[in-house]
Parts: C-alpha cells; sequence; structure tokens
C-alpha cells in the first residue's frame, strides 16, 4: 500500500493526476471516504491526467454518473444516495468499457471487481487528507 498525506484540495488532485498515468480504459478506481473527505477534488486530478477539463468535475451526487471527455474518458460515478439494487440496475460493468470509472461510495456496489484500485479517504484535519492506495 501506498500513502500521501495532502494539505490542500491542490495535493490531493496532483495525487489524483499522478494515479492518471497509470490508469487505461477498463480500469476502475474505487474512492471511499467521508463526506467532505477530497474525493471529487482527487477526481478533478484524474480527470486532468486523462485529458479532461478538471474545471467541468462536479460531484455527481444527483446526476448518479458524470462523463468527462478526456485522452481516455472518465465515468464519475456517485453511489450515495442509492441502494445495492439500484445499483445493479446502472450496470456498473458496461460502464467501464472503453473508460476510466472511478466510484465514490463503492461499498454500495455489492460486486465491484476485485482487480480494482482503491483509495481510502480519511481526514486528519481541516485541512490535511491521508490518502492511502491499495490494490
Amino acid at each position: 500500500m501506498t500513502s500521501w498525506v495532502t494539505e490542500s484540495e491542490r495535493e490531493t488532485a496532483a495525487v489524483g493526476r499522478a494515479l492518471a498515468g497509470r490508469l487505461r480504459a477498463g480500469d476502475v478506481v474505487l474512492l471511499e471516504g467521508s463526506l467532505g473527505a477530497g474525493k471529487t477534488a482527487f477526481v478533478r486530478g484524474l480527470a486532468e491526467g486523462l485529458g479532461a477539463d478538471p474545471g467541468a468535475v462536479t460531484s455527481p451526487t444527483f446526476t448518479l454518473v458524470q462523463v468527462y471527455a478526456g485522452t481516455t474518458p472518465l465515468q464519475h460515478v456517485d453511489l450515495y444516495r442509492l441502494s445495492a439494487g439500484e445499483v445493479d440496475d446502472l450496470a456498473l460493468d458496461e460502464l467501464r468499457e472503453g473508460h476510466v470509472l472511478a466510484v465514490e461510495w463503492p461499498d454500495r456496489w455489492a460486486d465491484a471487481p476485485g482487480d480494482a484500485l482503491r483509495v481510502i479517504f480519511e481526514v486528519l484535519d481541516a485541512d490535511r487528507r491521508r490518502l492511502t492506495l491499495a490494490g
């Protein structure tokens, strides 16, 4: 496992940008952490690293899925408001085809792929976060 301590949203985004260089279409990144832990800031960096506009990234809590066109397209999914049955209806395995799939609140996805990368966000204080990469 690898971990980083970040001290700003910009630093959290930089970790996402760095991870993007290791990703290919079909990869899944599971983002685990509490509300306000930095998951969307991380996805901004991930989007930028994949060639998409980081300024277009917003939390997809109400839209469920945001798509960002880049060198490698990114699907950003937020499962916060969904039950496990509703998650099954999204057919997330199909969304990953041809895209990198970043999923917030992955605990609601019972059949998340075993080969997915997990990024665990831990709030240390008002500004600092520990991000741990597993998988």
